[in-house]
């Protein structure tokens, strides 16, 4: 990446030069492709290199002629927007590239569909040197993978977390990360009957990381791998402490699809599940449709794979993602998690209302669990049980707890009833 930067930074300089003698501003944005690094592994360099030439082209279509793109690594293209108005047209840029990324690249036989995620920055708003606009587009790019958005502009009052690769690492291979377990309740029996672990990472320095930090800077690395197996084994030894204590609830985990490629994922998934004394029953991989679009195959065959031998599939933050209803026709779920978004939105707003009960009919005609997720109110409680949603989640039911915490209370509960 440091030998592409010193030849783009003295091109791109050049160019703010020469902006800066004439009206306007003068956007960078630096693009990068979610899905290129399991491309490669999966096909090869090469693939991944044509793969990279189809995306320039389609960048290329969706800016203007004056506009320039770079090519800057492996996954990552760098746009300069010259002579444009004001930061609506260097957004409006930023839409059009990531709109032009919904249809498959192919080459050759082979289709590929990955989602761009961009850092905005601007010129002489952020800065007026070459580097200096990179680095903080570089940030805007983190920002906007951390909240899931497709872009993000550069905010000079948000103070990035500093997150240090190798102390991530270390505190993953120690066993120095937590989980926390938050619960989910069936609607039609009022009981808790599952809970979703969540990871989440204290430093030694005794800095509290948010999981919308660290969890985006592994995808970004080669930690996600070493996160997701760490969470796995200690989501199942806490859930097996609970179906030792009386207490079988089944347990949802999040799992990056970056981890699909591995070399013999599934195994290692049920093996766990053996070693720990879990039913494969009781354990619900959960995962992002969006995430789906990095390689939808290889998560078809990976995911079929586990639930032939009974772990369930949810698809979380369903109606965000860019192709719902297609990947249902191919993706092996058991049940579909409504997104927050909606759920917090939909009393008060009629059109919102009618959509979260669309997806819930949609779930049941498929045949499958319909979760609600951020219940905050009883309000919003009562309306999903009049819509027969099948379970819910969210502070109103109950907030996240350490699990060793979460384990001890509902054993020491059934132990006096």
């Amino acid at each position: 990446m440091t030998s592409e930067r010193s030849h783009i930074l003295p091109a791109v300089q050049a160019i703010l030069d020469r902006t800066a003698n004439a009206e306007g501003m003068c956007g960078i944005l630096v693009i990068r492709l979610q899905g290129i690094r399991e491309a490669q592994l999966r096909f090869g360099f090469e693939f991944g290199s044509q793969i990279m030439l189809a995306a320039r082209e389609r960048i290329v279509e969706a800016v203007r002629h004056v506009d320039k793109i770079f090519v800057a690594g492996d996954d990552t293209f760098v746009a300069v927007l010259p002579a444009i108005r004001n930061r609506t047209h260097a957004l409006l840029a930023a839409t059009r590239i990531v709109g032009a990324f919904d249809s498959p690249l192919l080459r050759g036989e082979r289709p590929w569909h990955g989602r761009a995620v961009i850092g905005v920055t601007l010129y002489s708003e952020h800065g007026t040197t070459a580097e200096l606009l990179y680095r903080r587009a570089e940030l805007a790019h983190d920002e906007a993978l951390r909240v899931g958005e497709p872009f993000a502009v550069y905010q000079q009052d948000v103070t990035p977390i500093e997150i240090l690769y190798g102390e991530l690492r270390e505190d993953i291979e120690a066993n120095r990360l937590h989980v926390a377990f938050q619960p989910l309740c069936d609607l039609r029996t009022g009981e808790v009957v599952r809970v979703e672990s969540l990871a989440r990472w204290n430093t030694r320095s005794g800095v509290e990381v948010a999981p919308g930090d660290f969890v985006p800077f592994a995808e970004r690395s080669d930690l996600i791998v070493q996160l997701t197996r760490w969470s796995l084994n200690a989501s199942l030894r806490h859930t097996a402490a609970l179906h030792r204590g009386g207490c079988p609830l089944d347990v949802a985990i999040n799992l990056s699809p970056r981890v699909f490629v591995e070399q013999g994922f599934a195994e290692h998934m049920l093996g766990a599940l053996e070693i720990w004394g879990v039913p494969p029953e009781s354990a619900i991989i959960e995962i992002t449709e969006t995430a789906l679009l990095t390689d939808l195959d290889m998560s078809v065959r990976v995911l079929r794979r586990l639930r032939d031998h009974g772990v369930r599939v949810a698809i979380d933050d369903f109606g965000t993602g860019y192709a719902s209803f297609a990947y249902l026709r191919h993706f092996p779920a058991t049940e579909l998690k409504i997104d927050r978004t909606f759920v917090d939105a939909m009393i008060g707003d009629r059109r919102t209302e009618l959509l979260v009960q669309a997806m819930i009919d949609v779930a049941h005609r498929l045949g499958l669990e319909a979760v609600a997720e951020g219940v905050e109110n009883e309000e919003t409680l009562r309306r999903l049980v009049e819509m027969d949603c099948d379970l819910v989640q969210g502070y109103h039911v109950g907030r996240p707890v350490l699990a060793e915490t979460f384990v001890a209370e509902r054993i020491a509960a059934a132990s006096t009833v």
